[in-house]
């Protein structure tokens, strides 16, 4: 068993017989009282991230998780479909587990997170960027580069991101997966 002297960012626990990973914490040893640690503790099948607090010393029970590859295969209405990269086996995963599934694209990596005691897929974690070509958007201008003035763009994938004046249909771009900001274009 460990205790709060293990914690670090990314770690996840089992509280309140759910799975938490660890986003923030801070020792906290105030001049009377005993020492504490408060923490940030993100849900991971809600996603909902929640204030608490451990006295220091406490015992916690580390869960352990791999994080394996993946490919997207295809869709199926809240149902994306994967296959492992290495055993080829097939697996789907509904929409409110996949951060930013309107930026998945066929044939893109992914990882999958996996709780190694019970073979259970947890979550599924897209790259911090993917590069996406323009579909549709209004037509770009010559010399609009000046400005920080931004439009709609409609992606591959049908995700829609601002980007900037110049960028024309059939142009690719490079997206944060994170925030959906579009980040640069890219020559291909």
């Amino acid at each position: 068993m460990a205790t709060t002297a293990d914690f670090r960012n990314g770690l996840i626990i089992e509280h309140n017989r759910e799975l938490f990973t660890i986003v923030e914490f801070q020792h906290v040893k105030p001049g009377k009282g005993p020492a504490f640690v408060r923490t940030k503790l993100k849900n991971i099948k809600t996603g909902k991230v929640l204030p608490n607090t451990f006295p220091a010393g406490v015992k916690i029970n580390i869960q352990r998780v791999e994080r394996r590859p993946y490919q997207y295969l295809y869709r199926d209405g809240d149902l994306f479909h994967f296959m492992n990269n290495e055993t080829f086996e097939q697996t789907y995963f509904d929409k409110n587990l996949i951060s930013a599934h309107d930026f998945l694209k066929e044939g893109q990596e992914v990882e999958i997170v996996t709780h190694t005691d019970t073979d259970t897929l947890i979550s599924c974690e897209m790259p911090a960027n993917v590069v996406l070509e323009v579909t549709y958007t209004e037509p770009g201008e010559k010399g609009n580069t000046a400005t920080n003035t931004l439009k709609d763009a409609t992606m591959e994938t049908g995700a829609v991101v601002k980007v900037p004046l110049f960028i024309n249909i059939g142009d690719k771009v490079k997206v944060d997966t994170r925030t959906g900001e579009y980040l640069e274009r890219v020559n291909k």
